[in-house]
């Protein structure tokens, strides 16, 4: 619904082109750029599918830790589709340039999906924290209302207020019509003559409610954990700690990400352009393939089924030599 909303703003100025100034020496390396963002869309595709399918098909995984980690998959996979064709594309033509409405589309879906990461995170901090430190409580707490509850305010607060963000930002005056990045991300700001008081508030609000108050609450919960794993015994410490070590991991990375993000935005201008590159590709590289990755491989449940998995899909195939020979 608030992608409907974006474009129906935003419709006037849909010829508007930008030209991406982000890509280095793109005729020497067009076919690089490619064969690289082309292996790139192709593995998180199957790392998240094949997350998503397992716990879907799973019932021993039907737990909302597991739920949630479907969930930043899912992100990932509408992400990366919103991101990864349009790269390809550009590579392909003789003028990196995007739509201005393409470009506040992109927009939409990076930072709502940052946001809804976010959220997620602090939703599965505090999973992990009700079933650490109050085990008793955790089928009651961690409900199926409450599972669903924390899904839709994860998806749908972050998608209200960026798409708030973005239409208001669909009516500035643009003076500048290169960007700095290979995608529309915070090198936009660059682009327009000036940016309204009223921006400027909603951009702090939607900070605060999208990434300021969940990492303070992750920050809160995982110090309660930490308190309660400290007076366990060895055998609850170590359970506890493979279960919250692969979410510190993708938080950690995600931080990165969004500092890059913030550096580019604010020092894109001074950076070389070759360092403003790497930084971006970070930016739409780690979270998507790399969290399917830990996640398969630190939590033993979930590498436990893809094992199985593996081993069947290896075990048709030499079924299927074997009856061909």
């Amino acid at each position: 619904m608030c992608v409907i909303f974006v474009f129906v703003e935003m419709e006037w100025n849909e010829t508007l082109m930008l030209s991406l100034g982000g890509y280095v020496e793109i005729e020497k390396y067009r076919y690089v750029y490619m064969m690289f963002f082309m292996a790139l869309y192709v593995l998180i595709l199957c790392s998240n599918c094949v997350i998503i399918c397992v716990i879907w098909i799973h019932r021993n995984l039907h737990e909302p830790m597991y739920v949630f980690i479907a969930a930043l998959s899912l992100n990932s996979l509408m992400f990366s589709t919103a991101i990864y064709p349009k790269f390809i594309a550009d590579v392909l033509s003789q003028q990196q340039r995007v739509s201005y409405s393409v470009c506040l589309v992109q927009i939409f879906f990076f930072y709502s999906s940052a946001g809804s990461d976010l959220m997620l995170l602090s939703v599965m901090a505090y999973d992990r924290y009700v079933c650490i430190c109050k085990p008793l409580q955790h089928a009651n707490t961690m409900s199926k209302t409450t599972l669903r509850f924390f899904l839709t305010l994860a998806w749908f607060l972050p998608a209200f207020h960026v798409s708030v963000a973005v239409i208001i930002q669909s009516k500035q005056k643009i003076c500048n019509f290169t960007l700095g990045g290979i995608f529309c991300n915070t090198t936009m700001v660059k682009i327009h003559c000036t940016t309204p008081m009223s921006l400027s508030v909603w951009m702090l609000i939607t900070l605060i409610n999208t990434s300021l108050i969940p990492m303070l609450f992750i920050l809160f919960t995982y110090i309660k954990i930490f308190t309660v794993i400290y007076h366990s015994h060895g055998e609850v410490r170590k359970k506890a700690v493979d279960t919250c070590l692969p979410h510190l991991i993708v938080l950690l990375t995600f931080s990165c990400l969004l500092v890059f993000d913030v550096l580019i935005g604010l020092l894109g201008a001074v950076l070389p352009k070759t360092v403003r590159l790497t930084m971006s590709l970070q930016m739409v590289v780690y979270n998507p393939l790399f969290n399917p990755i830990i996640y398969g491989l630190k939590m033993k449940e979930i590498w436990k089924h893809i094992k199985r998995l593996l081993l069947l899909c290896c075990n048709h195939d030499e079924f299927i030599k074997h009856q061909v020979d």
